[in-house]
């Protein structure tokens, strides 16, 4: 099967993906196959091998061929209807976890995707409301999915736009990681497979987050906190719109590279 992974190399996939995808077709983990790396595969296994090695060298991402992708050490199911979730955005959900109470509180994630944000909320603090939104159906169908197969099934799920389905509810926190990437980022083009309205948005990338920072306040309730994620190079002019909304204890907090990835602030 070393053969399998050389030749997957060769196609210009990364070796760990070859590994996994090697590994996957024959049953085994990844330290099982470099410990029996002389099996080899029936025909069948090696056809469907073959047809996924192709999509992932067209650029398709692991996590869309083998239809999983690990979150919060959540397994959680993924579709071409959402985002693929990001190491990064575990980090929004650290600095919610250390910015609220253990204590009982109400929390919305906006445009949740696979619900990857509400689910890991839900997993850690059992005793929060959890609710989610997204504009997409199929979206919603995948989160709820995944809700259900981890029983976490008590989140609400809701369809609509950011804040249109919740008819002026507050809560206790605002968490999201909206749309961010500037519709000319040559960077879409590595990312054709992912749906672009969950990747891109308008004013160089900054409409969507702006428009949360100015509907947020109808929407916390006093004291309550508005966690943004956002592109490495947009902290500066998302902090400023949120002191200049009223805002108090705004701060722009790094990722595990050093770069800007999450705005915090507060809600006199």
């Amino acid at each position: 099967m070393e053969a399998l992974v050389g030749e997957a190399i060769a196609a210009g996939i990364p070796r760990l993906d070859a590994e996994l995808m090697v590994a996957r077709a024959a049953g085994l983990s990844r330290a099982g196959l470099l410990a029996h790396g002389e099996r080899t595969l029936d025909p069948d296994a090696l056809d469907a091998l073959r047809a996924d090695l192709r999509r992932r060298a067209g650029g398709e991402p692991l996590a869309y061929i083998h239809g999983r992708r690990e979150f919060w050490s959540l397994e959680l199911d993924v579709t071409p209807a959402v985002l693929v979730p990001r190491p990064d955005t575990e980090r929004l959900v650290e600095l919610v976890l250390q910015t609220l109470p253990v204590a009982p509180r109400s929390v919305v994630d906006l445009g949740t995707g696979s619900g990857a944000i509400a689910l890991a909320l839900a997993h850690e603090r059992p005793r929060w409301t959890i609710t989610a939104t997204d504009a997409s159906d199929d979206a919603l169908s995948v989160a709820r999915g995944n809700a259900a197969r981890l029983g976490l099934d008590r989140i609400e799920f809701l369809h609509g736009r950011w804040f249109a389905p919740l008819a002026g509810r507050r809560f206790d926190a605002i968490v999201s990681n909206p749309p961010y990437v500037a519709p000319d980022d040559p960077a879409l083009a590595a990312l054709i497979h992912e749906p672009r309205r969950a990747l891109v948005a308008d004013d160089d990338g900054h409409a969507d987050l702006l428009e949360l920072v100015r509907e947020g306040p109808n929407h916390l309730a006093a004291g309550g906190w508005l966690l943004l994620e956002h592109g490495a190079s947009q902290g500066a002019r998302v902090a400023d719109a949120l002191v200049t909304r009223g805002f108090r204890r705004v701060v722009c907090v790094p990722d595990l590279a050093g770069r800007d990835r999450v705005c915090c602030a507060q809600w006199p």
